[in-house]
């Protein structure tokens, strides 16, 4: 794999970010809403796909140079969404509730994230992804429309979180694509 030092900064950030940086401007619709929807529900079998054949030293490899290894990238997609899945239900039974930020790099290298047997996260994302799917697919517009305060990014509507969160999936699950793929794993 390329080092640091000899990939540009374009490199760099095609690696960081495969499919682009989230547009937090895009409308949203219904049809994008269940998009986002269909995503989630299949994210955590397209993980488990890409990922069930690796060995522990694959898992143990970043997926671009200063990055989290597959291993950390799998046991935060699981912290991050038990964190956004907490923050629907409260945002759809309390007004506007302040959510708390999590430091995301620090629980990465925190042992369970770092030496952790993948399994554990793939288990945690299958029933996490059913229940927050099942929560979401019968809410009123009035409903989507819920909010959340996130103490550093301000008022986030409940369609603009899951539709992040869809794209969030996806935004990790390419860059082990695309690490599988340069590696030819």
């Amino acid at each position: 794999m390329n080092t640091s030092e000899n990939m540009s900064p374009e490199e760099l950030e095609k690696l960081r970010y495969p499919i682009g940086k989230y547009d937090r401007s895009q409308p949203l619709t219904t049809a994008t809403l269940e998009e986002a929807l269909t995503s989630l529900a299949k994210h955590p079998a397209e993980l488990r796909a890409t990922v069930v054949t690796l060995s522990d030293e694959q898992l143990d490899t970043p997926y671009r140079p200063g990055g989290w290894t597959v291993r950390q990238t799998i046991h935060h997609l699981a912290d991050s969404h038990m964190n956004a899945y907490i923050r629907c239900k409260l945002a759809l039974t309390e007004y506007n509730p302040t959510i708390k930020p999590y430091e995301e790099a620090l629980w990465s290298d925190l042992p369970d994230a770092r030496d952790g047997a993948v399994e554990m996260s793939l288990n945690l994302l299958d029933g996490l992804h059913d229940r927050w799917v099942l929560c979401l697919e019968n809410l009123t517009a009035e409903q989507w429309q819920r909010t959340f305060n996130h103490p550093e990014s301000g008022i986030t509507p409940l369609d603009l979180a899951v539709h992040l969160y869809a794209w969030h999936g996806r935004h990790h699950l390419t860059q082990i694509k695309n690490l599988r793929e340069r590696m030819d794993w």
